[in-house]
């Protein structure tokens, strides 16, 4: 850090000297050095004025450990005065009710994107817009402090899923309520209460001229249902989102007192599978025993997927997976775990998986095959004895590193149609899928987000692959050729996807203390592209 001195050896009030020709470490060390002392001292000796030894550099640092420490509790002091004003803008935003995948509420996703467009606005960004796309809109927005600085690319969704069964929360999914130190909606955790996080970050460090770098808003409505339109997206505008890292929050922690960060994710692909057997309903005792039920044939064609170890039967399935070691399992497997507190947390009285691996091992590095749905015939009031003509049922897999997701849905469509009995018909329509992701741990900007929950957790955060999907992952470094920092703050206990989703406000106030942290140490130290 350059500082400038006058002939008396006081800190002079140009204090930087040419701070731009030093990438790495930033305009906070010298455009705000200078300040936040400054503003320091003056607070806490109560003095609008400070005389010329009270300017001085040995002075001023005798009062402060470091800058560093400035910028935790001026920034903390904002968050404080502000906090109650961030959860209302929050519900603002869930309170829209963003599902993407259900054509009725195409509107709410247009206002959803104009919400996020004005909060990133008002935060201070220099510019936001909402882009059109072929699907849902695009939210993009910037601040440049310096081009010659480093900038972080934040990444999140504002499309939700769907509420059902919505008879199954307790309040109402779109309207939130505070209760047990928790928000409850939908969106709370997954990715409304997360990813804006990271707009009161950023708006809290502009707001304290903290902001150490320059800083780049990506938010799309469609990551639930595979990112299409951000896919294209993002090869037509590669260069407008150009950044040296891309940061997330749309992952979990271990647990509220467990720090970690996620260095990888599951690939996913999906599917709709339609049998079709008699061409109408039938009645169930003039035709039952002599017409195949394609309710019953769907529901063994999917029991033989899966053996009695839970291994997955489908020829070839697993030619891509790559093992892992002893010696990754075991160091994946020290990760704190209690098996009855998880059982508990989830109102289950035993776990069920692949035979040979731990619960963290099945959940982080295996593969999985999940029947995620399934209708077909009368399902209203009462009885109607019918032979349904068809039956559906949606599937999903979670695929690891090296399995091709495209190959997968191949692979699993070809096996559904050809092993059709010949009583019924088999129709697979792949929907959606995305590639695995994985984060090494030796990268700059990750040890930039590991000193941060260094920062205010007070312990280092333990490296974890995660269960879920987020594809869009995998094609941002496909296309973009930068890595994802997956910071997330979300419990597996929130109930993300399902009834009564909720989100912890310590979690969403600590989350937003860390983004900043993650700012200080990334522009301190992180690797400029």
């Amino acid at each position: 850090m350059r500082i400038a001195f006058n002939s008396f050896g006081f800190l002079d009030e140009s204090v930087c000297v040419n701070a731009s020709q030093n990438r790495n470490r930033s305009n906070f060390q010298c455009h705000f050095f200078y300040s936040f002392l400054y503003y320091f001292v003056q607070k806490y000796t109560k003095k609008s004025e400070l005389t010329q030894n009270e300017k001085s550099f040995p002075y001023l640092c005798q009062n402060l450990k470091s800058s560093n420490n400035i910028i935790m509790q001026t920034t903390k002091q904002y968050i404080e005065a502000n906090k109650e004003r961030f959860l209302e803008e929050l519900f603002g935003l869930i309170r829209i009710p963003s599902i993407s995948s259900e054509s009725a509420h195409k509107p709410d996703m247009v206002r959803c994107a104009e919400y996020w467009r004005d909060a990133i606005l008002a935060a201070g960004a220099d510019k936001a817009e909402v882009m059109p796309t072929e699907g849902n809109p695009i939210v993009y927005g910037e601040k440049t402090i310096d081009p010659k600085l480093p900038t972080v690319l934040v990444y999140g969704h504002y499309d939700v899923m769907p509420v059902d069964p919505i008879d199954l929360w307790h309040t109402d999914p779109f309207e939130p309520v505070i209760k047990d130190g928790k928000i409850w909606a939908r969106g709370a955790d997954d990715d409304k209460g997360q990813s804006f996080m990271h707009a009161k970050a950023f708006e809290t460090m502009v707001k304290t001229n903290t902001l150490p770098c320059n800083v780049k808003f990506m938010l799309e409505g469609e990551e639930e249902i595979g990112s299409g339109s951000l896919s294209k997206w993002i090869e037509e505008y590669k260069d407008l989102v150009k950044a040296d890292v891309i940061l997330v929050s749309d992952t979990s922690m271990i647990a509220t007192d467990v720090p970690s960060i996620t260095t990888g994710l599951r690939g996913l692909a999906y599917w709709e599978i339609e049998v079709t057997g008699p061409n109408a309903d039938l009645h169930s005792g003039l035709f039952g025993g002599s017409v195949a039920n394609p309710l019953n044939t769907l529901c063994e064609m999917i029991a033989k997927c899966m053996d009695g170890n839970n291994h997955i039967t489908i020829p070839h399935f697993y030619d891509d997976v790559v093992e892992s070691t002893p010696h990754e399992r075991e160091l994946l497997n020290m990760a704190p775990y209690n098996e009855d507190d998880y059982k508990k947390s989830v109102g289950v009285k035993a776990l069920r998986g692949e035979e040979g691996y731990t619960k963290i091992e099945r959940v982080g590095i295996r593969p999985t095959f999940d029947l995620c749905g399934m209708w077909g015939g009368y399902t209203g009031e009462g009885s109607k004895t019918v032979l349904p003509s068809k039956a559906y049922a949606k599937l999903s897999c979670r695929l690891v590193p090296n399995q091709d997701h495209e190959k997968i849905a191949e692979l699993v469509k070809d096996y559904f149609e050809k092993n059709a009995p010949d009583y019924v018909t088999v129709k697979v329509t792949p929907l959606h899928g995305g590639q695995a992701y994985g984060c090494p741990i030796d990268l700059p900007a990750y040890k930039a987000a590991e000193a941060a929950y260094m920062d205010t957790y007070g312990k280092q955060p333990i490296p974890m692959r995660s269960g879920g999907s987020i594809p869009i992952i995998a094609r941002f470094e496909e296309v973009l050729g930068i890595k994802s920092i997956l910071m997330g703050f979300g419990l597996g206990e929130d109930a993300i996807h399902s009834p009564n989703e909720n989100y912890r406000l310590d979690h969403f106030y600590k989350g937003i203390e860390t983004i900043i942290a993650f700012y200080q140490h990334f522009a301190e130290g992180g690797e400029v592209a």
